[in-house]
């Protein structure tokens, strides 16, 4: 695939164990998928600072190029990276960076994925297909991830039985459906991959 490289993905120090230092845990976490299925959105509906963002006006250089299928009123895109944080408790802060959609950008994925430890993955239950190549990626590079299904305007026309056997899932990937512009589905779903990164251990409430 085009964002394929040789380096073996170095994943540092294990949640469950940083966790368990005096000093809060600084993790760094991606925020994955196609274009146009909400990662700036999660990014600024979630992140406890101004997030950064890189977006800019799609231009006919674009035409014929980036699939608008299903996104024909985007009028924006990321072109570099999304960067937030939020914190989990006083020892685990998270850090957010949400990568380029578009796959002329894929390769951005190769150096935004080192040092970290886990990913969200966004997908749009309209347009699954989407998300095939972050997935791939994240199983390549054994990097842990969780699905995301965004319910735009609050929408849910697919179960969660439904988005794992169409995204042919491993049953351990859990799958979290919400409306991404609200902060406590945003929330919910950093919730589920910190969970998974820890074990399984029950993860602390993300402070308000």
């Amino acid at each position: 695939m085009p964002y394929s490289d040789s380096d073996e993905q170095q994943t540092g120090v294990p949640v469950s164990k940083a966790v368990a230092s005096t000093a809060p845990a600084a993790v760094k976490i991606l925020i994955a998928g196609g274009f146009g299925v909400g990662k700036t959105t999660m990014v600024g509906s979630v992140s406890e600072i101004p997030p950064l963002n890189t977006e800019e006006q799609l231009t006919v250089a674009g035409l014929g190029v980036d699939d608008l299928d299903g996104v024909e009123d985007k009028t924006t895109t990321t072109v570099a990276l999304d960067f937030g944080r939020i914190t989990v408790s006083s020892e685990l802060v998270l850090y957010l960076f949400g990568t380029p959609g578009q796959e002329r950008f894929w390769f951005m994925w190769n150096d935004l994925v080192h040092g970290a430890l886990g990913a969200v993955v966004l997908a749009d239950t309209r347009r699954l297909e989407s998300s095939f190549a972050a997935i791939d990626f994240f199983e390549s590079r054994r990097v842990p991830f969780v699905i995301g299904v965004n319910c735009f305007h609050g929408q849910q026309d697919r179960t969660v039985s439904e988005v794992k056997d169409a995204l042919d899932l491993d049953p351990a990937v859990p799958v979290v459906m919400g409306d991404l512009r609200e902060r406590r589905a945003s929330r919910d779903l950093l919730l589920a991959l910190v969970n998974r990164l820890m074990g399984g251990r029950v993860a602390l409430p993300i402070r308000h």
